[in-house]
């Protein structure tokens, strides 16, 4: 279907205008909001993400295609029925206390929107007890914590542990950033470690069983 095909290559290409516009038309051509969202948002981003993953696009271009993204996805939002909501897992995301780094955190924030995820941002310097509490009250489904500082690293393991103490058993926790490694994952309990954006992608899913 050719607007589906328009929304496909505007998201592709980080055309903002043009993937709401081909959403707009979409939605007076009477395309089902999950055909507009699956064929034609989430496609895209998915095939964005392989070629950001094997190095054949760059930060800046994947920035501009979860803007595209995002901007059918405002106009397809009023339209979701409960389901689709549902489906859709709540992740809290932020830089570790201490950090002000966001690069990476923004770029993983962006891509987890692209598949679909609700994302909750803290921004950086985040107290462990501020990330526990916020996906408490937005009954969130995942905790993401991102650090660039070795010297940040005990804070992720302080979300791990207020999380436990709580006894927030259904509540994960992914970690990601460039000091860490899955072994530092499994010392501290976390329940998943992204190596990069695409890969934390991927970890979410798993985590969410899709």
């Amino acid at each position: 279907m050719a607007i589906l095909e328009d929304i496909y290559n505007a998201v592709i290409d980080g055309k903002v205008e043009d993937a709401a516009a081909g959403v707009e038309q979409g939605l007076n051509a009477g395309i089902t909001v999950d055909d507009l969202l699956k064929n034609g948002l989430l496609a895209a981003m998915d095939l964005v993400g392989e070629r950001f993953g094997e190095g054949e696009i760059f930060i800046p271009q994947v920035i501009w295609s979860a803007k595209s993204m995002q901007a059918g996805m405002d106009l397809l939002r009023p339209h979701f029925t409960e389901g689709q909501q549902a489906k859709s897992a709540r992740i809290i995301i932020g830089t570790a206390q201490g950090d002000i780094h966001d690069i990476g955190k923004n770029l993983v924030g962006m891509m987890l929107e692209g598949a679909g995820f609700e994302v909750v941002d803290l921004g950086v310097d985040i107290k462990p007890e501020q990330f526990v509490e916020k996906a408490v009250e937005e009954k969130a489904d995942i905790i993401a914590v991102s650090a660039l500082l070795t010297t940040t690293m005990m804070s992720m393991a302080e979300v791990v542990s207020l999380k436990n103490e709580k006894a927030l058993a259904s509540l994960k926790v992914i970690i990601g950033g460039a000091p860490l490694s899955m072994d530092y994952c499994k010392e501290i309990g976390a329940d998943a470690y992204g190596v990069d954006a695409m890969d934390a992608v991927g970890k979410v899913k798993e985590l969410m069983g899709l």
